[in-house]
This record gives C-alpha cells, structure tokens and sequence, in this order.
C-alpha cells in the first residue's frame, strides 16, 4: 500500500501544480486544451486550468522591435534611395497571434517585415526625392503607420505602435544633383531676400531724405522769419536810440567803427584830408 500511496500523492502533487499558473505585468497569455483556444485575456496574476488536460502559452506584452535590413527603393522620378528603417510593435490580439505566428516571434517579424516594405515602396514611389530629403519624411512614416497597421491588426493580430526612418542613403552622382538644386534654391532665395531688402533700403532712406528736406526747409522758414524779426526789432531799437541822443549815437557808430577798424594793430587806411571817418579826431567835441 505504501508505492500506492506514495504514487497517489505525487500524482496530487503534480496534478496541484499542473491545475495553476501565473500571468506577469509583462506578459499576456492563452488556455489551450487540445489545442484549441479556451481562455485569453487573463490579467496579471493567480489562475486556475485542469491538469494535464490544458496548457498555457505566455507572449511578451511589451513594445517588441522589427530591425529590418535597409532596403532599397525607386522615388517617383525613377531615382534609388536606401532606406534604414525600424519598427516598434506589440501584441494585440493574443488569439490572433497564436492562431496566424504559432506564437512565434520570429515568425511574426517575418510576415510582418513585407507589409511595412510594401507600405514604403509604395509612398517613396509616390513622391519626389527632394520632398523625402527636406521634410516628407515624417508624412511618409504616418502613413506607412496606418497602412501597415490596418493590416497587420486584421491578419496578425498585432498593433505597429511607430514605423521610424533611420536614414535615407542616396548614390553618390544623385546626392550631388539634390545638393546642387538644393544650394541653387537657397541662393535664389537669397537673391529674392536681398533684393526685397535692398527695395525696402531703398524707400526708406527715400522717406529719410525727403522728411530731412522738409525739416531743413521748416527750419530755414523759420531762421528766416526769426532774423526778419530780429532785424525788425533791431531797427526799431536803433531809431529809438537814434532818436533820443543823435548826436551821441553818432559819435558811439564812430567808436565802433574805429575799434573794427584799428583793433588787429595791423591795419591800415588811406583817407583823404578833411576825411568825414576822423572828424573826432580833429575836432573831438563836434
């Protein structure tokens, strides 16, 4: 009885251990008994299967990497480009995904990897070069996103989370054409730039001279009115002076003349005799 016994209790054992399973934060899995699917969707945690009658499969729920080989491709003027390319994916449908890979990672890649060639070759055909170096290269891997997404959902049962271009290789001779009309745009550009400001010098020192002219011309009408003033001022000033002393105000004219007259000590006068500038001289109290 006791092999019996012992037997019995290994079998419970087994049959303990067989009937549970865990499921981690990183995993996903599946309940097959038979193979046939029979559960899915079990959260992180402590589950219960019957033993020896149903198995569990685990795929990695995480965010998986597609490194796929540079391939190349013609642009929509016939011109070949290598493109670098990766691809983030995950898990989606886990029934799915057993059902079409056998839960195979490798196998998934290998069926995945055409969809995003074909989505490629498709949008590098559609469009110029120049478009792909300068800027399109963001629309591109949107587009080849969603494309190769739609399908690989409905055929794989996996999710493309983002399709990144490492980097987009051009022959030689092509990459000296793109960088020829590429420089050839900018200067023209340049040209365009410094013509436009050249213009908009050009009317400004214009608006400049002409608002000069008109503040020189304001301030010699002015000038001019201010000495018209003055002068008026100063003859009205020399008439009232003339007229309260004439005959001083002659002899302070004549003073004045003198001082201009022999102030340098270097001057000389020729006058005839009887001359009306020395009459102070010769008669100082006339």
């Amino acid at each position: 009885m006791k092999p019996i016994a012992i037997v019995a209790a290994v079998l419970l054992v087994l049959a303990g251990y067989g009937s549970v399973f865990t499921v981690r934060q990183d995993q996903t899995a599946l309940l097959l008994q038979f193979g046939r699917i029979v559960g899915s969707d079990f959260a992180p945690g402590l589950h219960f299967k019957l033993p020896f009658m149903q198995q569990v499969v685990k795929f990695d729920n995480r965010i998986l990497t597609l490194d796929a080989q540079p391939e190349r491709y013609f642009t929509a003027e016939k011109k070949v480009v290598n493109v670098d390319f990766y691809v983030k994916w995950r898990i989606a449908n886990p029934a799915l995904y057993y059902q079409a890979t056998g839960g195979q990672e490798l196998q998934a890649q290998a069926r995945l990897t055409p969809m995003i060639k074909d989505a490629l070759r498709f949008e590098f055909s559609s469009r110029p070069l120049d478009e792909l170096v300068s800027g399109g290269r963001n629309d591109v891997t949107a587009r080849v996103r969603a494309q190769a997404n739609a399908s690989a959902q409905r055929t794989l049962g996996v999710r493309i989370v983002d399709v990144r271009i490492r980097q987009i290789e051009l022959p030689e001779s092509v990459s000296e054409s793109v960088f020829r009309r590429m420089r050839a745009e900018r200067l023209s550009l340049a040209n365009a730039l410094r013509s436009s400001g050249e213009e908009a010098a050009a009317k400004i020192r214009a608006d400049a001279d002409k608002q000069a002219k008109v503040l020189v011309a304001q301030a010699e009408a002015q000038a001019s009115e201010l000495r018209g003033e003055g002068d008026a001022k100063a003859a009205q000033i020399y008439a009232a002076a003339y007229g309260q002393d004439p005959r001083f105000f002659r002899f302070y004219r004549s003073l004045e003349a003198y001082r201009r007259s022999f102030g340098s000590g270097h001057g000389v006068l020729l006058l005839k005799p009887g001359s009306e500038f020395m009459r102070y001289f010769d008669a100082p109290g006339k």
